[in-house]
């Protein structure tokens, strides 16, 4: 009986990749490049005393033919993570808020003190320089990487 459930159940995943695949009309681009195809490099959280937030920077590299998107993360250490650029105009330095970050085909994309950032709050324990912090990226498509960053003092200017 459960051979035939999952006999039943396997048949028709088959079924419905096979419909998704057919349902692409011959010569449309392929889905956005995900999580396999990135590699992330020199991953690092500056901390900041108490219970401000933090900002976690990265570098991302795309292997992939197709670009890819990071729209997000989630880590069992903070209860929020944002994706966030930081802008300067007339002297004047803000933030916001960002829906996505665009890492193109073969090419790169960074998070970087002073321009895109995970923004990173609400640390559920004290988070010290030295620590490994274990983040979950997310991109479009669904995929996910999840990357081990190095929490590093609030004066550090760039990361291992």
């Amino acid at each position: 009986m459960t051979w035939a459930i999952g006999e039943r159940l396997g048949a028709a995943l088959l079924g419905a990749a096979l419909l998704g695949a057919a349902a692409r009309p011959a010569g449309a681009a392929a889905a956005p490049a995900g999580a396999a195809a990135i590699r992330v490099r020199h991953a690092w959280i500056r901390v900041l005393p108490g219970d401000l937030p933090a900002a976690a920077y990265a570098r991302l590299e795309n292997r992939g033919d197709e670009s890819a998107a990071l729209v997000g993360a989630l880590s069992g250490r903070y209860r929020r993570i944002m994706l966030h650029e930081s802008l300067t105009s007339g002297g004047m330095s803000t933030m916001r808020r960002v829906s996505q970050l665009t890492i193109p085909a073969h090419g790169r994309a960074a998070l970087s003190p002073g321009g895109y950032h995970l923004m990173l709050m609400g640390a559920t324990r004290p988070v010290k320089p030295g620590d490994r912090i274990s983040i979950t990226l997310l991109f479009a498509g669904g995929s996910t990487e999840t990357v081990t960053f190095l929490a590093m003092p609030a004066n550090a200017s760039a990361g291992p």
